[in-house]
């Protein structure tokens, strides 16, 4: 049975069938999955960017397997690029011969190589028509403290169950079309966006700089990967003006260097504008969440940068619900007492050889 513990909170209006868990430790997160994984009785849906055959990967793999072989219709979809060399081919023959339906999302052709670029970067893990996963966890060792040790990567996950589960059905079977969605009227103040939809390609972006434009009290932001597009500079910094408390959690320590360059680019500007701004220390930050004022907050796959604006396919939970936004506000805090503030006066006073490498890292900021 699913079950709560200091890491995986639920929260539940009144009069609603949803039901939303957050999960911020791996071990957590991975044993509830396989525990829905267990409990499928028709149908199994699974897409990862990073699905590593590993300590961690290949439990779910030898489940999925076993859920195929007992009758569950089983779809499971990597990305090309974040799963390069994670999955081998004794493991995807293993997986077909079983039943279970294996895609690479954009494979690369000589005909079109520039696919590569645009990535389908969801987590998605969806259980018959009842209870669906979406976050920023991977399904590799890198997250797991019992396989990675104390240094294992910090992130946030959620779980819900209730009407949302048969929209993330349909995400996830129309990928790669351009879906239709309801934002910005939510039915029930809760709802999937991905970062591009049939009318808008910039889905995301949108709705993050409509929230932040409209907040009066706080935006906490907390991302791995910051490289923020000017109009999205501009909504933050104009919110800092107006007395907004803007705080942005960033790693001190990335899994991709020119990034972080690319993020310090854009400190001065921020610090300047009234914005603080912490990097997280001692383990990678991973998570993508955020919450405006007292009543709002996502969680999901999209970074806060180009990538994730422009090119990817990436998919967030959003709800506005206090508790919800209560919960995230929580870790947010918490995370600060491992982060060091970046200070204005401070800033001012780094190396000369900073500003260049945050030079390279700003001109390659469309391409990370």
């Amino acid at each position: 049975m699913y079950s709560t513990s200091d890491t995986a909170l639920d929260t539940r209006e009144k009069n609603s069938d949803r039901w939303v868990s957050v999960f911020t430790e791996g071990d957590e997160l991975y044993d509830a999955m396989l525990d829905d994984i267990r409990s499928a009785q028709e149908r199994i849906r699974l897409e990862s960017y990073i699905l590593s055959d590993d300590v961690v990967g290949g439990q779910f793999f030898s489940e999925l397997e076993k859920s195929s072989v007992l009758g569950c219709v089983v779809g499971v979809r990597a990305d090309y690029v974040g799963s390069w060399g994670a999955v081998p081919q004794t493991r995807q023959r293993s997986l077909l011969t079983a039943g279970v339906q294996w895609s690479w999302s954009r494979p690369w052709s000589w005909r079109m190589p520039w696919i590569l670029n645009r990535r389908n970067h969801r987590k998605l893990l969806i259980i018959d028509g009842r209870v669906a996963y979406v976050g920023g966890f991977n399904i590799h060792r890198e997250s797991s403290r019992r396989a990675f040790g104390p240094s294992r990567w910090r992130d946030t996950h959620a779980r819900f169950t209730g009407p949302l589960v048969k929209d993330a059905i349909q995400l996830f079977d129309r990928f790669p079309r351009r879906p239709r969605v309801a934002w910005p009227n939510f039915p029930g103040g809760i709802g999937l966006l991905p970062n591009n939809s049939h009318r808008c390609r910039h889905l995301l972006r949108c709705a993050f700089n409509a929230h932040f434009r409209s907040a009066q009290e706080r935006i906490w932001l907390t991302t791995p990967y910051f490289v923020p597009d000017s109009r999205s500079q501009k909504a933050l910094r104009e919110a800092a003006r107006r007395g907004v408390d803007v705080r942005v959690l960033v790693p001190a320590k990335s899994d991709v260097t020119l990034t972080t360059w690319a993020a310090r680019a854009s400190y001065s500007r921020m610090l300047a504008s009234g914005i603080r701004i912490w990097e997280y220390g001692g383990r990678v930050l991973h998570a993508k969440t955020v919450l405006v004022d007292r009543s709002w907050g996502t969680i999901g796959t999209a970074n806060f940068d180009y990538r994730s604006f422009f090119l990817n396919d990436d998919l967030n939970l959003m709800v506005e619900e206090r508790a919800f936004n209560a919960r995230l506000a929580q870790q947010f805090e918490e995370d600060l007492t491992e982060s060091a503030e970046v200070t204005e006066s401070g800033w001012k006073r780094r190396a000369w050889y900073a500003v260049v490498v945050e030079t390279i890292g700003w001109w390659a900021r469309r391409w990370l």
